[in-house]
């Protein structure tokens, strides 16, 4: 109950400063990690959690397949093919240059494993679109610089989720079962596209008929579904989240519409949760934990292996420079980050403790970095609209 309390009173807090957010450097998701940090253990002690503990569990299960289920319904295949060689270029080539950059990054100057390297740089290549929301959602923002960023920050979080799961398994248990493991991916798919595609096939038949004011609910009950059907079946509940989401928008256009509404502050709620959590099960000894080849880490992770990607990705492309260093610095920072680091610290990975010290720096620094520069950056473009306009 304690915790609810603290959570609520962050939540009116930061619903009270929003505004003052919005237009400055002032971030809400500092605000929750920096919540999160003073009341938990060692600290003011108001929280006092486990990573084990069924509520940290059902936190982290709860907000990924819900981030990675709003995340599937942001873009449909029709989208894609619209508009598709920019994201293309930034998931298919850049992503996997970030992966590969800050594993190497890990290995070379923390000192990790190969597999612990690639597994942290599996868990900061995505991006997260509620850290570049003044860019996506701002009209002076080139238009093809907002889709790529919100198709690839839509996308990304599910296409690093099996290097995630495969490479915590290899390195809790010493070896990747390929079968069980491809199984659960497979069937995890199936189910994420056989459940919505059924219910909307059947929504279409004269014998039955969703009302308007009911489409909300409907794509509620299809997400229940996929989120219990998974576990009792086997599947991999979040690659089943990820495929409902884009089965269910490409399919039908009214879902998401009545969908998101509902789904925004939900999905926001839970976030700012499983940053509340992840700041109380911080230890306290992060500090004495993290030497200095790893704070260089985290430095090269946040301000050079994504924009060099991203640059190397999008060279020749229709973007201008500008464009593609705002592009190449909105990263790596994604909620579901966040939350594979919680399931690395439940999971029996020896270096556990470690290695979510290392992700959990470079996470914080990039809540900060960014969040604090999307309005200058936001701001930045609109002069320059506003400059050649007057010309």
């Amino acid at each position: 109950m304690v915790a609810l309390l603290v959570f609520a009173a962050a939540v009116l807090l930061a619903v009270l400063v929003s505004e003052l957010a919005y237009r400055s450097v002032l971030s809400t998701a500092v605000l929750f990690l920096v919540i999160g940090v003073a009341v938990g253990k060692g600290r003011l002690g108001l929280i006092t959690l486990e990573p084990t503990d069924p509520v940290v569990v059902g936190l982290a299960d709860l907000a990924l397949f819900t981030i990675l289920f709003t995340d599937g319904m942001r873009v449909g295949f029709r989208d894609l093919k619209k508009a598709w060689q920019l994201p293309g270029r930034a998931l298919l080539l850049g992503m996997p240059l970030t992966l590969l950059g800050t594993a190497a990054a890990a290995r070379w100057l923390s000192g990790l494993s190969w597999p612990e390297a690639f597994l942290v740089g599996a868990v900061l290549s995505p991006t997260d679109p509620v850290f570049a929301a003044a860019i996506v959602g701002r009209p002076e923002i080139p238009s093809r610089l907002r889709h790529l960023l919100n198709v690839e920050s839509g996308l990304n979080d599910g296409l690093a989720l099996p290097f995630v799961v495969a490479l915590l398994a290899l390195i809790s248990a010493g070896q990747i079962h390929g079968l069980q493991l491809g199984g659960e991916v497979i069937w995890g798919l199936a189910l994420g596209v056989l459940v919505p595609g059924i219910a909307i096939i059947l929504a279409r038949k004269s014998f039955f008929a969703v009302h308007e004011s009911h489409y909300a609910l409907f794509s509620i009950a299809i997400g229940m579904l996929v989120f219990t059907l998974a576990p009792l079946t086997h599947a991999n509940s979040y690659l089943a989240a990820f495929a409902a989401g884009i089965t269910s928008v490409t399919m039908s256009r009214r879902i998401p519409e009545h969908f998101h509404p509902f789904s925004e502050p939900l999905t926001e709620l839970l976030k700012l949760a499983a940053l509340l959590v992840f700041g109380a099960l911080l230890s306290r000894e992060i500090i004495a934990d993290l030497t200095l080849p790893d704070y260089v880490f985290a430095l090269v992770a946040l301000v050079l292996v994504r924009p060099i990607a991203i640059a190397i990705a999008l060279y020749r492309s229709s973007l201008d420079w500008k464009e593609t260093l705002v592009a190449g610095w909105f990263g790596p920072k994604g909620f579901a980050s966040v939350v594979y680091a919680l399931m690395i610290l439940q999971s029996n990975a020896p270096n556990a403790h470690h290695l979510t010290h290392l992700i959990a720096i470079v996470i914080t620094a990039s809540i900060v970095a960014h969040s604090s520069t999307d309005v200058v950056i936001a701001h930045w473009f609109r002069r320059q609209s506003v400059s050649r306009a007057s010309v």
